[in-house]
């Protein structure tokens, strides 16, 4: 395969990217491109070189895949071949569709003229990979479209259509349909229009970055962005090198931008970033699954449950324009449920974040029902009830009985046996585990959960779907809790028993949020509702009598405590607030269950409470890894990357612990256990986890049970 075509019609050399499906930046296709630029100038005939992707992409950018190793670097590396552009002595124009991103807007950049289609895709992604433009695009883009409008896309990294810049000089045509054709139409007469008045070649270099108040501009600039980047070094680094392009020399600019690239290329928060960007890749990538797998055709989806979730549900599924129809078993509860989500649709509008013909277009496909007859017409149900078992066989009975042969039955539960809920039909091989999470029109986390009997067919079927409603998706085995919540229950007991033992829920709270938590276990509890986790507790306690009674936890839920919801929780918030203020009568609990416990209570360092919490979350995920209910490590990094607001800076539990060195991680459970009033149990090293840091190795050298053993026996105790 030739990684650049290469065409000459009437004195304009056509260099067409060939590496799909998005022209990535490898080293062969980079290679290809600047012997095509020297052919090209080398060619008395040519008088002008088009450089134009395909219609899915110009160029998504460098190919990640070769920052590992040498190919990244190999040369032509791309800031020198972006430098060969536009030192070209012939003019040469970018043609771009599609997606032109990263280092493909830099090579457009290089170039001396750019035509595109008005809706092609242009960003700078690299801050969510811990980086920045690395091949001049701090410098370039400001020259081109003003000091502001270059930072706001660089450090965001958001992708904006190239209509955005029409009229700017970063675009010498925009075209408005047409397509491919008339993609090259406008290169074809820009490239005559160029001959006919003998232009000379215009280098982007060359240019002055304008703005009338630069330096409290980029000041103002700072503030906010130091207020919203959570800690993450890339988007000031980015703000240093875009201020750069006020100085002078356009090199000295490139000289900075160079240094801060070779620096964040290696720091920590990079390598998180970009290992979760391959994680979510590979979460896709299902054992027993391939390309050959058939699949089931989804047209209309049918929701059981019209409460907060239930409804969630359906507007993920309207909103993919997937047509729903959402049953309840009494009239009141669908009104109140259509209610929350025309008011969702109208808070949407109110925010300007939908069309008002939109939000009417996306209500119109959720058709309400009280007749289990309803989804005789549809090829998916999700039950999303009531959390307790009964509940559930009632509704699977009925939708055994009602549903056609060949719909796929699935339960949103988030803890409960999905084995035995698909004992409760007559096609067990028809049912999965479709786990959203709160809001579910909102989050982007979906665990899959394949039970003994589903077919591959289903579990195909649930992933491409996934996908189509713009979920991410992790495949999960069968046990209490799956990945994410049943690490979650070790995660809590510690939280808990730090309680017992001298903190207090803010100090928890404020200790994991600075680690990078997006809200630490006591707030999220009070946002989720408290009388969810007393639910599943007091399960726990009738199935296995032996467990210890977590009673700080019991006796807030036992005053009606349930969290923001009802006002108080672990904490109190006035009405129509989020904030959350500490509450004497908690702290009042808190020292009487010490007093009961005979505690002396005892200043812990935040450094202890962070660890014990991530390390809790990591020795579950190894025991998770080593019965084979995730598929690989990176899986549980993507559950709780996307699912639970584990800093992305810290790549998720796993890929944390293994930066920190698993031997470092036992040890320090080893301290954890040596407490006098820990749960020894608790600090026990999975097996896993143990072999691999006696080895020196990583979670990501661990391969999964292929065949998942038996997993723990359901709601015992693991704190």
């Amino acid at each position: 395969m030739k990684e650049v075509g290469y065409k000459v019609e009437a004195g304009v050399a056509w260099l067409v990217l060939n590496n799909p499906p998005l022209n990535a930046l490898s080293h062969a296709l980079r290679k290809a491109v600047i012997d095509g630029l020297d052919r090209a100038v080398a060619d008395a005939k040519v008088q002008a070189i088009v450089l134009v992707g395909n219609e899915r992409a110009f160029s998504s950018g460098a190919d990640i895949k070769e920052f590992s190793g040498g190919a990244f670097y190999a040369e032509p590396f791309l800031p020198a071949l972006c430098d060969a552009l536009e030192a070209a002595p012939k003019p040469v124009i970018a043609a771009i569709s599609g997606a032109c991103m990263g280092g493909g807007l830099e090579l457009a950049l290089g170039c001396h003229y750019r035509v595109a289609l008005a809706d092609a895709r242009i960003a700078f992604p690299e801050v969510k990979l811990g980086l920045i433009p690395g091949a001049g695009g701090t410098q370039r883009l400001p020259r081109l479209v003003g000091l502001e409008s270059a930072l706001n896309l660089i450090v965001s990294g958001a992708t904006v259509p190239a209509a955005m810049f029409k009229g700017s000089p970063l675009f010498d045509a925009v075209i408005d349909g047409g397509g491919a054709n008339a993609l090259r139409d406008a290169a074809r007469d820009l490239a005559a229009k160029l001959r006919k008045e003998n232009a000379p070649v215009r280098r982007v270099r060359d240019r002055a970055v304008q703005h009338p108040q630069a330096e409290a501009f980029l000041q103002f600039a700072k503030t906010g962005i130091t207020a919203v980047s959570r800690g993450m070094a890339a988007p000031l680094r980015a703000l240093e090198a875009v201020a750069a392009s006020l100085e002078k020399s356009f090199d000295f600019g490139l000289g900075v931008e160079r240094k801060i690239f070779t620096e964040l290329m290696s720091s920590p928060e990079s390598q998180a970033l970009r290992h979760a960007f391959f994680a979510e890749r590979a979460a896709s990538k299902v054992a027993g699954l391939g390309d050959r797998t058939p699949q089931r055709k989804i047209e209309r989806v049918a929701v059981v449950g019209a409460g907060t979730m239930g409804g969630g549900i359906a507007m993920t599924f309207a909103n993919a324009g997937i047509p729903v129809t959402l049953l309840e078993a009494k009239q009141e509860a669908l009104d109140r449920g259509l209610a929350n989500i025309r008011k969702t649709y109208e808070g949407a509008v109110a925010k300007r974040k939908l069309k008002p013909e939109d939000a009417t277009q996306r209500g119109g496909l959720i058709q309400p029902s009280l007749d289990y007859a309803d989804v005789s017409k549809v090829d998916l149900v999700i039950e999303a009830v009531f959390e307790d078992l009964e509940v559930k066989k009632a509704v699977f009975r009925e939708l055994d009985k009602h549903a056609r042969r060949g719909a796929i039955l699935a339960t949103n539960t988030s803890t409960l046996d999905v084995d035995r809920i698909a004992a409760f039909t007559k096609r067990p091989g028809d049912v999965l585990g479709l786990h959203f999470f709160s809001p579910a029109n909102v989050m982007r986390l979906l665990e899959v959960v394949r039970a003994k009997k589903t077919r591959p067919d289903v579990l195909a079927t649930a992933m491409s779907l996934a996908r189509r409603i713009g979920k991410t998706a992790v495949v999960a085995g069968v046990c209490d809790g799956f990945i994410g919540n049943r690490m979650l229950d070790p995660y809590a007991q510690q939280a808990l028993l730090m309680l017992e033992e001298g903190a207090s829920p803010r100090q928890v709270d404020q200790a994991i949020e600075a680690f990078g938590f997006a809200m630490g276990p006591f707030r999220m509890s009070d946002l989720a509702g408290n009388d969810i986790s007393w639910h599943i507790r007091k399960r726990h306690y009738a199935e296995h009598p032996q467990m210890r009674h977590m009673r700080i936890a019991d006796r807030v839920c036992e005053l009606g405590r349930f969290g923001q919801k009802t006002g108080s929780g672990w904490y109190r918030y006035e009405p129509g607030k989020r904030d959350a203020i500490p509450d004497p009568v908690v702290e009042q609990i808190i020292a009487e269950e010490r007093k009961a416990l005979k505690i002396p209570p005892r200043r812990i360092p935040d450094a202890e409470i962070v660890d014990r919490l991530v390390y809790a979350l990591v020795n579950e995920g190894a025991r998770i890894l080593e019965e084979g209910i995730a598929q690989r490590a990176s899986d549980i990094d993507v559950v709780y990357l996307t699912g639970y607001g584990f800093p992305a800076s810290r790549g998720g539990p796993m890929f944390h612990a293994s930066q920190v060195g698993l031997g470092k991680v036992v040890r320090r459970m080893r301290e954890f256990a040596a407490n006098p009033h820990a749960e020894p149990q608790s600090w026990k090293p999975a097996r896993l986890l143990a072999r691999l840091a006696a080895a020196g190795r990583r979670f990501d050298d661990a391969v999964a049970a292929t065949t998942p053993r038996k997993a723990r026996a359901k709601g015992k105790s693991r704190g």
